[in-house]
């Protein structure tokens, strides 16, 4: 398997525990968090921020295009401090022990941004006890001051707990002689303000456009300029994802633990005391004893947002599934029966509620597993969830049924 242009090639091993360096694989003092299947990022970058604050150096890894099989994906992060200690995780193994042995050399040597491949061949992968086989990409970045990572990083934790969504655009390739740098980097905000270079107005300007499609999301993009030739790592952060429970009966109960357990943060929101308090719902993120639909518009929406509309009757479901419509959630979901959902439908359109959107709602809720209890119904609707964080969206996918 041959290199992309400009980057080292892959390094194939044989290794059990120890390298061929005579590093440890396992890296040391190591902190990972995860959640919602792969780790969360949001750990690497406050300590990133606290560490420059304090003039310590440190390495930043992270995987940037995967192919095949492999231990983490896009977007996974792996800080090394100046001590030898890190925060995250690139999957383990050999091959992050061997970029913690990358980092702490460039760390000694003064080098600058290096990019890395490794192919997970079978016969390493089962040594490493890893049930993958594929080809991972990295940045190894080291940052030296606080003017190159600080802003980068204190704006991704800002938009981590709420603030305006951000991205962050890495030059990866440049081809010879093109007066691009390895490792610049890009920081571009919501409202299409730019701070750093990736080297040339044209190539920043058509970055931020790429990252202004991956915002809502907080989804990441590996691209190729056609103009340039330059390779971009584009990535963008956001809120983690949100589950909003309109309703505090049995499903929405069962939903919390589960939801939470996934990484998402919960809100829940009922008219009734008795189901809207922090007993009930003791890992909320926010509980409001609201009517459903100013207490839907009083709580923070956006599109990684994922609302299931779990009410006790049919004059509460309308209404609070029409106030969950017109919000820019991802995921809006109904229980309840088809008949029941087929006149709502029918009830939203004639509110003025567009048909693209109506598409757009699901019900019944959550995938189809045959639930009956509330917590099979609850792991249907979590399972639901994560399918549709994954994939594309796609216009009335699991629309309503047909009268």
């Amino acid at each position: 398997m041959t290199a992309l242009p400009g980057w080292r090639p892959k390094a194939h091993f044989t290794c059990g525990n120890v390298l061929s360096s005579g590093l440890v694989a396992s890296s040391p003092n190591q902190e990972t968090v995860y959640r919602f299947g792969r780790p969360l990022m949001e750990p690497v970058f406050r300590e990133a921020v606290s560490q420059l604050k304090d003039d310590r150096q440190v390495v930043v890894a992270t995987v940037v295009k995967t192919s095949g099989s492999t231990p983490q994906k896009p977007g996974a992060k792996l800080l090394i401090r100046d001590d030898g200690s890190g925060v995250g995780t690139l999957g383990g193994g050999c091959v992050e022990g061997d970029i913690w042995f990358a980092a702490q050399q460039l760390l000694k040597s003064g080098g600058g941004a290096e990019m890395r491949s490794y192919e997970l061949n079978e016969e390493l992968a089962a040594e490493d006890g890893l049930i993958c086989g594929g080809t991972m990409y990295f940045l190894i970045d080291p940052v030296r001051q606080p003017v190159d990572y600080q802003i980068h990083a204190e704006e991704v934790v800002s938009a981590y707990e709420g603030g305006p969504p951000v991205a962050i655009a890495n030059l990866m390739v440049a081809p010879k002689s093109s007066g691009f740098t390895v490792g610049a980097k890009l920081l571009i905000r919501e409202n299409g303000e730019m701070v750093g270079t990736l080297g040339g107005s044209a190539l920043d300007n058509r970055s931020a456009r790429i990252a202004t499609n991956l915002m809502a999301l907080g989804k990441q993009e590996y691209v190729v300029d056609e103009e340039t030739g330059v390779e971009i790592f584009v990535e963008a952060f956001t809120t983690p994802p949100t589950m909003v429970l309109a309703g505090g009966g049995h499903v929405s109960k069962a939903l919390e633990p589960i939801a939470r357990s996934v990484g998402m943060r919960v809100f829940v929101v009922d008219d009734r005391p008795e189901f809207a308090n922090a007993e009930r719902f003791p890992e909320a993120d926010i509980v409001l004893t609201r009517d459903l639909v100013s207490g839907i518009a009083e709580l923070p929406i956006n599109a990684n947002t994922f609302v299931v509309i779990a009410t006790r009757g049919h004059r509460y479901d309308d209404t609070a599934l029409e106030a969950a419509a017109r919000t820019p959630a991802r995921y809006v979901a109904l229980l309840g029966s088809k008949r029941k959902t087929i006149m709502i439908y029918e009830e939203l359109l004639r509110r003025g509620v567009p048909i693209e959107r109506v598409r757009e709602l699901r019900a019944p809720s959550g995938l189809d597993i045959t639930a009956r209890t509330p917590e099979e119904i609850a792991i249907s609707i979590v399972g639901e969830v994560i399918k549709v964080r994954r994939e594309k969206p796609k216009l009335g996918a699991k629309g309503p049924p047909s009268p």
